[in-house]
């Protein structure tokens, strides 16, 4: 699962709702998870969208209990660490003015940067420095640096840095931050944790980062010898249109679409490579590490649909993975109204008040569901786990309600997943599935009777 931003901090603060989020995977039987997505180093780099602050010494506590807990599930734990550059605003946090390295507005936050002086470089690579041994002395097993769209990024992208100095004009000069960045963090952590950066493949922009120099540059990074891994991806996250297109690929958009490209990379490299880009199924995943395309997938929409994932492919339950379908709920909600969720499984995020595993109850009961939509579906799910008699009603000839509306549009059509799955979870809990019968109050009393 790899890094991402929930929105669930409090302060800024991985608290408990942060920590019950990831540790759900972890007990899923996930080998690493990821987390803090585009966690903040600097107080000039407000958390904007609910990021973790690693600008202050108040998240050793929080980080030292979220990594006990998911050691001892056998997990892994990594934080990516960023500065956003431009990618915030100046009316957040300490109302202190955004900082690039050139004077170019970004299109999602609109503000205009203060190009970075001398001592602006050096503050924030002792900040980034920093914020790694706040990761390192909390017992975390690694970093990963976020550099494209970010600041490391935009000193590297030809269409954010218009520099004259050292750090702009050539590529090599665009470079220069970078690789001091990734040798200062080095030189503090010496083999201490794993130092990774997520990296782009294509920016995506006719002005941008070109796959060429895009592969060059991390040629360049792995004979420094100063970072372990790369996770690769492709675009930015400028706009929405770029997010739902290329590095946050939505329902519209064709499965693992960048799958072919990071087994280029892969090949041209050396360093271990993982990707996550809707890679959403367990075959892809397996054709992905079967033809060495990748050397570590990344399923992070799908461990939240599902973060059961891994432990139901040990158990022989594939077929009872609930799938993502890529409708990007999750993340909208995180710009929109400030918590992630998961279209289709209410306990992603709600961990201390309902569990994934639904328990049997004390007392078994003859229940009917009536509408067998995705309402009726989920409620006729759970309450056959909980080892319920259960019954599902459905006026019409086949189950789906207006989800099967919904994906007769081609730009919706994974929404059909949703359906599937629970049409399957129905057969495998034995439920009686009546269609094309209304369930008047004539029709649920003689059930009824019939049960007494």
């Amino acid at each position: 699962s790899t890094p991402h931003a929930p929105a669930l901090t409090e302060n800024g603060m991985p608290k408990e709702r942060y920590k019950l989020y990831h540790l759900e995977k972890a007990k899923g039987g996930i080998a690493m998870t990821m987390i803090g997505g585009s966690s903040c180093v600097s107080l000039d780099s407000p958390s904007v969208f609910g990021q973790i602050d690693l600008s202050t010494d108040k998240v050793l506590p929080w980080f030292t209990q979220l990594s006990d807990v998911i050691h001892k599930e056998n997990c892994k734990i990594i934080c990516q660490i960023s500065h956003l550059g431009r990618r915030t605003t100046w009316n957040d946090g300490h109302w202190l003015p955004i900082i690039a390295p050139s004077r170019v507005r970004e299109p999602a936050h609109r503000g205009f940067p203060k190009e970075m002086d001398q001592y602006d470089i050096k503050r924030v690579i002792a900040d980034y420095v920093l914020a790694a041994k706040r990761c390192r002395d909390s017992g975390l097993d690694g970093i990963e640096i976020l550099q494209n769209g970010h600041l490391p990024g935009q000193f590297l992208s030809p269409d954010t840095n218009f520099r004259s100095d050292l750090y702009g004009g050539t590529f090599h000069n665009r470079m220069r931050f970078i690789r001091q960045l990734y040798d200062a963090l080095r030189r503090e952590l010496n083999d201490d944790i794993v130092i990774g950066a997520r990296v782009e493949m294509d920016s995506k922009l006719h002005e941008g980062l070109q796959p060429d120099e895009a592969l060059e540059a991390l040629k360049i990074i792995e004979a420094d010898g100063t970072i372990d891994y790369f996770n690769v991806n492709v675009g930015r996250s400028d706009t929405e249109f770029m997010l739902a297109n290329y590095s946050v690929p939505a329902m519209f958009q064709k499965l693992s679409p960048w799958l072919k490209l990071a087994g280029y990379f892969k090949s041209e490299l050396s360093l271990p490579i993982i990707h996550a880009t809707r890679i959403s199924d367990i075959a892809t995943a397996r054709h992905a590490i079967r033809n060495n395309l990748l050397d570590l997938v990344g399923m992070t929409r799908a461990h939240i649909a599902d973060p059961h994932l891994v432990n139901k492919i040990i158990e022989g339950n594939e077929d009872r993975i609930r799938p993502c379908v890529g409708a990007g709920y999750c993340i909208d909600r995180i710009y929109g109204e400030g918590e992630m969720l998961c279209i289709h499984n209410v306990a992603t995020t709600r961990e201390k008040t309902i569990s994934h595993i639904v328990k049997p109850g004390k007392k078994n009961h003859k229940v009917i569901v009536v509408g067998g939509g995705p309402t009726g579906l989920e409620a006729a799910r759970v309450s056959a786990e909980r080892g319920h008699n259960v019954i599902l009603i459905e006026a019409a000839a086949e189950l789906g309600g207006q989800i099967k509306i919904a994906s007769m549009a081609d730009v919706r059509k994974d929404l059909i997943g949703i359906v599937s799955w629970l049409e399957a979870e129905m057969n495998y809990l034995k439920v009686d599935i009546r269609l094309q019968t209304f369930a008047n109050a004539n029709y649920i009393r003689k059930e009824n009777s019939m049960y007494k």
